[in-house]
């Protein structure tokens, strides 16, 4: 099945949305030492390139306002921070710079006045930045070992300043969306984006202390959020999503077990980590052979810290699924059923609140007919 904006594609998702399920759990409070959230709905961070020259205006604090009534927290697209090789596109916004920082501020106080909490997604392209991007084209791509995913040669390999550097923008970020008011901030570690590169095996081949096994792959990432909890306090909300998949490698895993993952997650959570983001494709699926566990489930279960599950929640397809392969239920009785055994603590939704900003709300409100099922073409008639 694949997804429509037609009566006949919105009746199949309203038919099914809540057969035998009762979300009513999912609506609950959740509090997490400096952090309390209305309900347990989150939205997950997609980016839009909708920022004139990385400057977000009045209309992306629309578009986040117009949502945030109705979810408990709002993840934001990806922000670049300011080491000059973190992004390409000058339609992305930026997480530095007076102009691009004032956006901002807009964003969070349009958020705050309809109750809402937000933090900003911080982000580093890596690899996966373009050559002679608009955005700073005389920039090298770095990586740790100037290796793509296809493990081609590309880029320069960071070099010991690079990381301090790239360490340090990721901090100056943190404490400027402190500043501005953001309630938290979550660091871009999934993908195959930079922070991913460092702990998959097959675009990290350094030998220093950043490489060789997983604790070394893991260093960078530990050292930044580490940086960033110095700066900002013991109190202050730090999210980490991660993966195992990359940007067209879906089968690539960065742990094969429960305890490769368990090597990968703690010393994030020594060095300061609050809630972890386990970004999957299908969020119900088992992550490791002989459990049936998900990947948020093994999360929560090694480091005992919130979790956030994302996957397919109220849509048929896979992100980036060009085989039509749909969920064998758009029920969320899996969902409800998952979240009431504990493998999660809070929900992550994306392109069913891009296409409906009242998703959660309908939902709650059992006005399913309302709901607008989520289709492509929604992406380009954004409200």
């Amino acid at each position: 099945m694949t997804t429509t904006d037609s009566a006949a594609g919105t009746d199949v998702l309203t038919q099914t949305l809540l057969d035998d399920a009762d979300p009513a759990e999912l609506f609950t409070p959740f509090h997490s030492g400096a952090l309390t959230l209305s309900n347990r709905f989150v939205m997950a961070p997609m980016t839009r390139a909708q920022s004139p020259n990385g400057v977000p205006g009045d209309d992306v604090a629309q578009y986040y306002a117009r949502r945030a009534p109705h979810l408990g927290l709002i993840v934001t697209e990806g922000t670049y921070i300011d080491h000059p090789s973190a992004g390409s596109s000058d339609r992305v916004p930026t997480f530095y710079g007076d102009d691009a920082l004032a956006g901002w501020t807009r964003v969070v106080d349009a958020v705050h006045a309809v109750g809402g909490r937000i933090f900003p997604q911080l982000w580093h392209l890596g690899v996966t930045r373009s050559e002679n991007a608009p955005l700073n084209p005389d920039a090298p791509i770095v990586s740790p070992s100037g290796l793509s995913a296809n493990g081609n040669p590309r880029g320069e390999t960071a070099t010991a300043k690079d990381i301090d550097d790239i360490v340090a923008s990721f901090v100056r970020a943190a404490v400027d969306a402190q500043r501005l008011g953001f309630d938290g901030v979550e660091l871009h570690g999934a993908h195959g984006y930079l922070l991913d590169q460092f702990f998959w095996s097959a675009t990290n081949r350094r030998s220093d202390r950043f490489g060789g096994e997983t604790s070394g792959r893991t260093r960078l990432a530990a050292e930044v959020v580490e940086a960033i909890r110095a700066e900002v306090g013991p109190d202050y909300p730090i999210d980490f999503r991660f993966s195992q998949w990359k940007g067209g490698h879906y089968d690539a895993r960065i742990a094969d077990t429960a305890a490769e993952l368990d090597e990968i997650l703690t010393p994030l959570v020594d060095a300061g980590v609050t809630l972890l983001h386990a970004s999957t494709r299908r969020y119900w699926l088992p992550e490791f052979d002989g459990s049936d566990r998900t990947l948020a489930g093994w999360t929560k279960h090694l480091t005992g810290l919130p979790t956030i599950a994302l996957g397919s929640i109220g849509v048929p397809g896979a992100f980036m699924d060009s085989s039509n392969e749909a969920q064998p239920t758009l029920s969320m009785a899996p969902l409800v059923e998952l979240f009431e055994r504990g493998e999660f603590d809070l929900v992550a939704l994306g392109r069913s609140v891009l296409s409906d900003p009242e998703f959660t709300r309908k939902l709650r409100e059992n006005r399913l007919a309302d709901i607008r099922a989520y289709a492509k073409e929604h992406e380009t008639t954004l409200y």
